[in-house]
């Protein structure tokens, strides 16, 4: 399985426009990932509310996983998405 892990760069967290900036990229992808916060369960990073219901802040470490094929550059992506100030963009 392939992991990553990631501060969140937005100041808002995971919240409202980055987190549905994020779970479009990941449905884009077409592939299974899992999002969790330290020490927390994974959900399926798809979902809007589930990745919302999270409550990641600005800069807390989440870890992305996919046993996938071509996860490793799919979750690469997702982390460079991450690492950015998404309510920047």
């Amino acid at each position: 399985m392939a992991t990553r892990q990631v501060a969140v760069a937005s100041s808002v967290g995971l919240h409202a426009r980055p987190a549905s900036l994020f779970t479009r990229a990941v449905q884009g992808h077409g592939i299974p990932v899992t999002i969790a916060k330290e020490g927390g369960n994974p959900v399926n990073a798809t979902s809007l509310l589930m990745v919302m219901g999270l409550g990641v802040k600005h800069g807390e470490t989440v870890e992305l996983a996919s046993d996938a094929e071509g996860a490793e550059a799919v979750l690469d992506e997702l982390v460079a998405m991450l690492s950015r100030d998404l309510d920047a963009d």
